[in-house]
């Protein structure tokens, strides 16, 4: 009998993860609402929790080259279990707080996640260097799809409520689910065949020779971080909630299509890829991705604003699985899970800052500024990276 690629499972965890954080991530702000929190204490959660997930990831990188990645997994997928219980319980806005830093609550229902570096280096070691970007086209095609049936299921408390539920109940049985969910994916992550480490893993550093081009890396995905946080999902619905009164439901069906665009951009990423290399995709697919974003922060009607996140959002990601790729690319199979650690942590980090900085731009009714500034700096970061890695070639391209 064949036996299943543990690539597979990855896979399917995944889907299971992005799930949770699509639905998680629209009704973080309208929970935190209906709480009676206001727009700057909802930021003020989402950049505790992007924080806290990058103070985790710290420490996933500097234990990983010692420990069982399967054990790593393991653990997050726990700690997942345990963040959705404890929100579904909650209602003091301190212990929120605590829960949002301390656990897997993810605002932004994309790639900035503790479980990231770990599946990465996880999934580079199934592959070769020919399949790999095609690999992890594959991986964040499954998330993105996993992620816009989230976003519909954020529509399930409206359907709630028409059966006699109060709101705030039936919320809260959307972070049981999400309980559920990491019970789910742990389950996955077990059927992946241990791999112990070595005795040379004890004894490595987490970065040696590809220290330079790491930390290099990690600065410019730092400021792109910081750009997005400006706009991570939970403050976009907040945004469109206020500006266009839209329901639970339209936002649902609205980010189900964001995600499905930005799912299908990623073979298509891994396709242009052969062609251009995978710093020009990087570049030339993030660029007009951010002047649809600014168009839309001055669009006058909500058609057109949606039009224009639309078009966001099939570009906007054909980076994602492209630089995971080419970190993976760039350094030794034993700094891998380090390195995917190292360039995930200073995104947590600067994405952390920025989303405190939008609640209190929208709570001073500066509602355009958090959109324009996000368009401004991820321009910024495509122009540095372009000029910085555009003749650092992974070894398929050289």
């Amino acid at each position: 009998m064949r036996s299943i690629h543990p690539a597979t499972y990855l896979f399917a965890a995944r889907a299971l993860r992005d799930f949770g954080d699509g639905f998680v991530a629209i009704l973080l702000p309208v929970y935190l609402l209906a709480l009676g929190f206001s727009p700057l204490q909802v930021g003020i959660i989402a950049t505790a929790s992007l924080f806290g997930s990058a103070l985790l990831t710290i420490v996933i990188g500097f234990i990983s080259a010692r420990h069982d990645l399967r054990g790593l997994l393991l653990a997050t997928a726990g700690l997942m279990v345990a963040s959705g219980a404890a929100m579904s319980m909650l209602n003091d806005y301190a212990l929120l707080l605590l829960v949002a830093f301390a656990g897997t609550i993810n605002p932004s229902a994309g790639s900035v996640s503790v479980f990231v570096p770990l599946e990465h280096a996880v999934l580079t070691r199934e592959v070769a260097s020919a399949e790999r970007t095609r690999m992890f086209a594959r991986y964040s095609l499954v998330g993105a799809l996993a992620s816009a049936v989230g976003a519909l299921a954020a529509a399930l408390p409206d359907l709630m409520t028409r059966l006699a539920l109060e709101q705030l109940t039936a919320i809260k049985l959307m972070f049981v689910l999400y309980a559920v969910v990491g019970l789910l994916g742990g389950l996955l992550y077990a059927q992946i065949p241990p791999r112990p480490a070595s005795r040379e893993s004890d004894k490595a550093t987490a970065l040696g020779p590809s220290r330079a081009i790491v930390l290099k890396l990690a600065a410019l995905f730092s400021l792109d971080a910081f750009a997005g946080g400006f706009v991570v999902q939970s403050l976009l619905a907040l945004w469109l909630f206020e500006r266009f009164n839209l329901s639970l439901s339209e936002a649902g069906v609205f980010f189900f299509w964001t995600g499905v665009l930005s799912a299908f951009s990623f073979p298509v990423a891994a396709w242009l890829s052969k062609r251009v290399g995978l710093v020009n995709t990087m570049v030339f697919t993030h660029i007009p991705s951010s002047i649809a974003l600014a168009l839309a922060a001055f669009a006058p009607s909500l058609p057109i604003v949606l039009v224009l996140l639309l078009i966001r959002a099939a570009l906007s990601q054909m980076d994602v699985p492209t630089r995971s790729s080419y970190v993976m690319a760039v350094v030794t199979e034993a700094e891998r899970a380090a390195a995917a650690s190292f360039t995930s942590v200073p995104r947590s980090l600067a994405a952390a800052a920025s989303p405190a900085l939008a609640g209190a731009l929208f709570a001073a009714s500066y509602r355009a500024w958090p959109l324009l500034i996000c368009a401004a700096l991820k321009i910024t970061y495509d122009l540095l990276l372009l000029r910085q890695f555009r003749h650092v070639k992974p070894p398929e391209e050289c």
